[in-house]
């Protein structure tokens, strides 16, 4: 059945761009051979505190550029999924009397962008400012962003300068994956900023292969290569680095257009024919991406009954809303892309039937005449979330054709992660029953785990809709208690079809992560993973 979503209604056509939008900004200076200028879909430049804001994308362009984490992402590859190697850490292991116990190797030879050398204290004072809230250098900011990423993690200390030692409140298999998102912080740098972390962000010091410049929150970052990075393989090859905040498609696409920056991050899919056709290069990757609708499930939301929630997956056409992106998306199959190793052979896939989609709804009393009403909450613009008007719009039509009727409450991306960090009953979260997060997926914890294990709900992590279940608590304890990679991978297969055949969330997209460049931007590999390594790209003349 035709549901009638054409990609000019919803998204404008490539006549809509704002052709003549210019950035409130002179980038004359900027400009030239040697410096990479980047348009975000943020609307603001990420926090450079080590743990930035603005989700995966302030950890791709502020997290991973300043700064160097325990362990990295190898992102030199397109063809295959990213793996971790090691970073800060040349070696990591768990006590096989103590699987709680972690014991890291710190790298010699690394020194910070002030020349100083790395310790292992440094590492205890950048997980203090994420996880010791008495500590004079407690970071809340770094501790929103950072504390749902390692929160089984109890204690760690360093018995010497080149040893850090962690200690988990239970076995957690996940934590090598956690510490990626840490970056690690010079102390000496916090001292000289008069122990402030506002006064710290614009002259922050890292250990990474990206120095900075300057840092405007609303305009944007400048960064500058650091010639002296401990791996000489992923010294920049450009000079300078600008990331500029431009969180509406088409003004990215006319900032890309008027030479106002090389290279832009989801540009509308009306502009790509067009952006071909002139000569700009679009690249597209697979990669661990999830756009869904996560559901409140605890008493109260309209979403417990679980014939709502599979009849709202039985209403998504999701193969008219990839002709509404232009061939920009897989289709939704569940928290990751089919073909994944958690995803490979999926006992159950949920399909477009309208019919099948009202006789649930029916039997929970749910009609066209007899409506769900109910409010989701959405952001215009962020990290990996597509082009979340247009779509939810196409969604919210979907749904009201089987009766369930849909008000948005719009908030700015950061706020809606604010929101998700609350709590659905929070009074922030005005009411929603549900929230449009599209998020990274590149581990059991940040795909499944944080969202359905029971004691995960905030603040402890991002279990937002308060969903508790002793049988989905009782597989993940085996799946945390796994260290086999080959074992574990079975069980969080496992866990993923329970997810998609009980609907936990609205499964619509999964990201193709389109990027636009000018054809000038050369050396890039574009890795199946959120994260991307700026380091070989070079921009000619």
């Amino acid at each position: 059945m035709q549901t009638g979503f054409g990609r000019r209604g919803l998204l404008g056509g490539a006549g809509g761009i704002l052709a003549s939008a210019a950035l409130p900004w002179d980038l004359a200076l900027a400009q030239g051979l040697g410096t990479l200028r980047v348009g975000m879909t943020a609307a603001a430049v990420p926090l450079t505190n080590g743990v930035p804001d603005q989700g995966a994308e302030g950890h791709r362009f502020m997290g991973i550029t300043l700064y160097d984490q325990l362990i990295h992402w190898d992102l030199s590859k397109s063809d295959a999924p990213a793996t971790l190697v090691p970073g800060l850490a040349t070696a990591w292991t768990v006590d096989p009397a103590n699987p709680r116990r972690w014991t890291f190797t710190l790298r010699d030879g690394v020194k910070f962008h002030d020349g100083k050398p790395l310790t292992a204290q440094d590492v205890v004072f950048s997980f203090d400012r994420v996880l010791k809230t008495d500590a004079p250098h407690f970071d809340r900011s770094a501790a929103a962003f950072g504390r749902v990423r390692i929160p089984t993690i109890a204690s760690y200390e360093a018995p010497d300068d080149k040893t850090f030692v962690v200690e988990t409140r239970t076995v957690d298999s996940t934590v090598p994956y956690g510490v990626s998102w840490i970056g690690i912080v010079h102390q000496a740098a916090w001292e000289a900023a008069g122990r402030n972390w506002d006064n710290y962000m614009p002259k922050a010091v890292g250990t990474g292969p990206w120095k900075l410049e300057s840092w405007s929150i609303r305009e944007r970052a400048v960064l500058v290569r650091n010639p002296d990075y401990w791996d000489a393989k992923r010294v920049p090859k450009c000079e300078r680095l600008v990331l500029l905040p431009l969180s509406e498609p088409n003004t990215r696409v006319a900032a890309l257009r008027s030479n106002q920056v090389d290279w832009i991050e989801a540009p509308s899919p009306d502009a790509v024919p067009s952006l071909r056709q002139a000569g700009f290069t679009i690249v597209t990757n697979q990669y661990p991406h999830n756009w869904t609708w996560q559901f409140a499930t605890a008493e109260g939301s309209p979403w417990r009954d679980a014939r709502i929630r599979r009849g709202a997956n039985l209403a998504i056409d999701r193969a008219a809303m990839k002709g509404m992106l232009g061939g920009l998306m897989d289709e939704g199959a569940g928290m990751l892309p089919q073909g994944h190793p958690w995803n490979n052979v999926p006992r159950f896939r949920w399909a477009f039937d309208q019919a099948a989609a009202r006789r649930l709804l029916a039997e929970a009393g749910v009609t066209p005449r007899t409506p769900l009403r109910t409010k989701i909450g959405i952001s215009v613009s962020g990290s990996g979330q597509m082009q979340p008007m247009a779509m939810n719009e196409a969604v919210q039509q979907m749904l009201k054709e089987v009766g369930i009727e849909i008000e948005f409450e719009v908030f700015e991306w950061n706020t809606l992660l604010s929101i998700w960090r609350d709590g659905w009953k929070a009074p922030s979260n005005r009411g929603i029953t549900g929230i449009n997060i599209s998020f990274t997926a590149i581990d059991p914890f940040t795909a499944l785990i944080r969202f359905l294990r029971s004691d995960l709900a905030p603040p402890a992590g991002n279990n937002w809709g308060g969903f508790a279940n002793p049988d989905y608590d009782a597989l993940i304890g085996r799946i945390l208690s796994e260290f086999d990679p080959a074992a574990q991978d079975r069980l969080v297969s496992e866990l993923h079809a329970k997810v998609v055949e009980d609907a936990l969330f609205l499964f619509v997209a999964h990201d193709l992560n389109p990027r636009a460049m000018h054809r000038r931007v050369q050396g890039f590999v574009q890795a199946r993973s959120w994260f991307q390594d700026l380091t070989p790209v070079r921009v000619g003349s």
